[in-house]
């Protein structure tokens, strides 16, 4: 207590004492006190305002962060920082002046009960002699921190001032002191500042805590009500906090002297005019969008209710478990582990699959983080599916013995999942689920810690051994293999019966991130469009369709009058006949085009939407990403503000059809290895690198046990 009377008390104190020593009632000083502190902090408070009106102006964004990114708390966490960054907010901002009232009261209570110390000002050799006299004439009595007001109430009785008039204290006038304590009163409205209000006893005193609970509530009603930031939380965070508040300023009030409940009250009453002086001065209507807020939170809900969909039943999880302890059953060391992470990325490792199991004899182990994935319908005794959820990924992984491990998941040991704790001699293969750049759509440091990548074209190949050089990293296998995903769908648009569109059909296909086609431009794209004699469909990401279902519906809600058999938005992912029969695929930087293109050796038409950049230093890499340079190699681009012209453009790729079907053909070819063959050559190096294990010392080893 000494070190906060010293700290905190002493600062304090002296404001305390000149209004004190201007007003003269004790009261009123505290009142006055009270006022003073709110006008010294009224600057802060400004700052607060400040911050929790750009909270909520930015809470849109983050609303469409979570919406976005639902289920990733990773990512979430990571974007909101940025945003934060961006904006110069401050999330603890709000807790501020909470936090400095904490002092303010201690302080104050260090006044209340140090008057002689504080507001009088007395030597402090004479006041620890008041002290020590108080003390010898209430023997059994523990003074504690209400020592100096024992004091005063001893010198205010005629009985005992005597006692105290006769002490000595070298260069001080005693009788000048206790002049002016017997002058000073703690008196306020009839009440005895210094004293405790007593829960048993009805009476003025009783009076304090209940008026601190109803100021607390009101404060609380009306920040709920005009509070920029408060008005924002849930039915819970607001009424729960206010029950809470008013709960604990009753019973703090009951605790501390009566001095300390009535600047509680007062604070609280100072606080509701402070709240309105700040919404005139910085009306947050004049900064914040409400209707797009409101908006957001019903993207946000429509996510989270996804969400809760993809969350694992009973019945799951109890399969996790029993597929868990299956996965680590027995000593026998497993040759080759693939690891997914859900039922769809099945086609990136198809060709290899199909070619292991017809010319090895190798079984393979599947992992898969989706309850739902389709390997559990398939009947081979050679390929073993297990079902890991997101509780028991990590540390799986961390236990993996295995001679080889295949996944199409980047950042390794960079993020969640690390390389095995308990074998350190297991060859990481990495196998690129895209045949774009391998330095700017992903996080730097994606591909470090995997022995092999499974490249898809001489470029993955280039960028990779240019990282590996700029940041001094040990070089890694290299293999050429190629992309079994775009031989199948070369391969099903070759089987496919072509016939010449009488109309000329134009799919749009945007992606799902940040200013894609469908939040920037679609409405002007349309109306260049429609009505030009095309056949136009829309195909939404499926992940779009998924997370902005209230965006979605608005977009059917505008064009449903428009539907016909030239228009059309599709949603049903099923079958990808509409990209096969399209003549023109627009997109913005959705891989859609790439596979089109290359497929059916037709051009694309990118849109320049804001360019998804994961890796900041990308630019260290001088080799131009394939995402960007192949923009112009399988058609054209333009910008999302010059829709008036699409229409034009549109019509010169189609009237050059023919040409890009040649020179597409010769980027394929100059990209991507092993056209046709990608399967093989992938299934080649697996089985290579599985036999090479086979006379490892550590294999010797487990195989003698």
């Amino acid at each position: 207590m000494d070190i906060i009377n010293t700290v905190v008390g002493i600062p304090l104190g002296y404001l305390m004492w000149l209004c004190y020593v201007l007003i003269r009632n004790y009261g009123i000083a505290i009142l006055a006190f009270t006022l003073l502190t709110k006008v010294i902090l009224f600057p802060l408070n400004i700052w607060v305002q400040k911050n929790s009106i750009k909270m909520v102006r930015i809470q849109p964004e983050l609303n469409e962060i979570g919406a976005r990114f639902v289920g990733d708390k990773d990512k979430i966490a990571e974007e909101q920082l940025a945003l934060y960054k961006r904006e110069n907010y401050h999330p603890l901002a709000g807790m501020i002046p909470m936090l400095i009232q904490v002092p303010i009261i201690l302080g104050l209570i260090m006044v209340v009960y140090n008057p002689l110390q504080h507001l009088l000002h007395l030597d402090t050799e004479l006041i620890n002699a008041f002290v020590n006299q108080a003390a010898a004439l209430l023997p059994g009595v523990d003074l504690g921190s209400t020592a100096q007001l024992k004091v005063i109430e001893l010198i205010n009785d005629p009985s005992f001032v005597g006692f105290f008039s006769g002490l000595q204290v070298p260069g001080v006038d005693v009788a000048g002191a206790i002049s002016q304590i017997q002058g000073m009163r703690l008196e306020f409205l009839g009440l005895n500042l210094s004293l405790l209000p007593n829960i048993t006893r009805l009476d003025g005193y009783f009076l304090i805590p209940v008026l601190s609970g109803v100021s607390a509530f009101l404060l609380c009603f009306f920040q709920n009500k005009e509070n920029v930031l408060q008005r924002e939380q849930g039915f819970l965070g607001r009424w729960g906090m206010a029950v809470f508040l008013t709960a604990f300023s009753t019973y703090f009030a009951f605790i501390v002297p009566v001095g300390v409940g009535l600047y509680w009250i007062a604070g609280n009453v100072f606080a509701i005019f402070t709240l309105y002086l700040l919404n005139w001065m910085y009306d947050p209507k004049k900064f914040i969008d409400y209707d797009a807020l409101e908006e957001s939170k019903v993207h946000l809900a429509e996510s989270k209710k996804i969400e809760a969909q993809l969350k694992p039943s009973k019945e799951q999880k109890a399969k996790a478990k029993t597929d868990y302890a299956r996965f680590f059953e027995g000593k026998k060391v497993k040759q080759l582990l693939i690891y997914s992470e859900k039922s769809g990325f099945y086609k990136y490792f198809e060709n290899m699959i199909d070619v292991l199991l017809a010319q090895s004899d190798i079984t393979i182990h599947y992992l898969t983080s989706d309850p739902n994935d389709a390997i559990f319908k398939m009947d081979n005794p050679r390929l073993v599916p297990y079902y890991v959820d997101d509780n028991r990924l990590i540390p799986l992984f961390m236990k993996i013995d295995a001679d080889v491990v295949v996944m199409t998941t980047p950042n390794l040991q960079t993020y969640h999942l690390k390389r095995s704790y308990v074998r350190k001699d297991i060859e990481y293969i990495y196998i690129p689920h895209d045949p774009l750049s391998t330095h700017m759509g992903v996080p730097k440091g994606a591909f470090d810690y995997f022995d092999t990548v499974l490249c898809v074209g001489p470029q993955q190949m280039a960028e990779i051994r240019e990282t590996e050089k700029v940041y001094g990293l040990p070089e890694k296998k290299l293999v050429p293999c190629g992309y079994g995903l775009l031989d199948n769908l070369c391969a099903a648009y070759e089987a496919m019966e072509k016939t010449e569109n009488p109309v000329k059909k134009i799919l749009i296909a945007p992606s799902w991130q940040d200013g894609n086609i469908l939040d920037s431009c679609i409405d002007e794209m349309l109306a260049a469009l429609l009505d030009k004699g095309y056949d136009i469909t829309v195909r939404p990401h499926p992940e779009y369709v998924k997370r902005f279902a209230v965006k979605m519906q608005q977009l059917i809600n505008r064009y449903e009058d428009r539907f016909g058999e030239d228009f059309r938005i599709e949603t049903d992912f099923s079958s990808n006949v509409t990209i096969f029969t399209a003549d023109l695929v627009i997109t913005d930087w959705s891989g859609i085009a790439h596979e089109f293109s290359y497929a059916t050796k037709r051009p694309s038409l990118f849109v320049n939407t804001p360019m998804k950049v994961l890796n900041p230093e990308h630019d260290k890499i001088k080799i131009v990403p394939l995402e960007l340079a192949l923009r112009t190699e399988l058609g054209t681009t333009i910008d999302p503000d010059k829709m008036d012209g699409v229409a034009a453009v549109v019509a010169e790729l189609l009237d050059k059809r023919e040409d890009y079907a040649q020179h597409i053909a010769e980027v394929l070819d100059q990209n991507v290895f092993n056209l046709g063959h990608s399967g093989e050559a992938t299934a080649h190096y697996v089985m290579d690198a599985v036999a090479a294990k086979a006379d490892s010392s550590y294999r010797k080893m487990m195989e003698m046990q």
